[in-house]
């Protein structure tokens, strides 16, 4: 079966870094695109990743509100997804969500991981 695994959250001052992890298992990485998704204090999930990569020909997207703060990417030996994330701001404060497709698009996600916490301070 496969499985998602987000990891990395945490607490983090205005302008400091963390690195999220997403550990698929039950799948090749080659297979499918992968996306992060957010979810604000408050708010629904995001209907749009802020971030998502086609593993197999590297085409990643970013949304314009992280665009040069945060950098994706896949290593196929750990069967990871990694969302490097700096220059933290308090409303990238959110419940981070890792998800699969198997299409080539950030379309019609079929599997979702557990949420990992980001919290910014000001």
């Amino acid at each position: 079966d496969v499985q998602l695994q987000a990891s990395g959250g945490g607490l983090v001052q205005a302008g400091g870094s963390l690195r999220l992890s997403c550990t698929a298992s039950g799948l090749r990485l080659d297979d499918y695109t992968f996306g992060w998704f957010r979810r604000a204090p408050g708010k629904e999930r995001e209907g749009v990743p802020a971030t998502c990569i086609s593993v197999e020909d590297q085409n990643i997207r970013y949304q314009d509100s992280v665009k040069g703060r945060f950098t994706i990417s896949s290593d196929k030996a750990k069967n990871t997804i990694y969302l490097q994330m700096n220059s933290l701001k308090p409303e990238d404060s959110a419940e981070y969500y890792c998800a699969a497709s198997r299409g080539y698009g950030c379309y019609n996600w079929d599997y979702w991981g557990k949420g990992t916490q980001v919290t910014v301070s000001s």
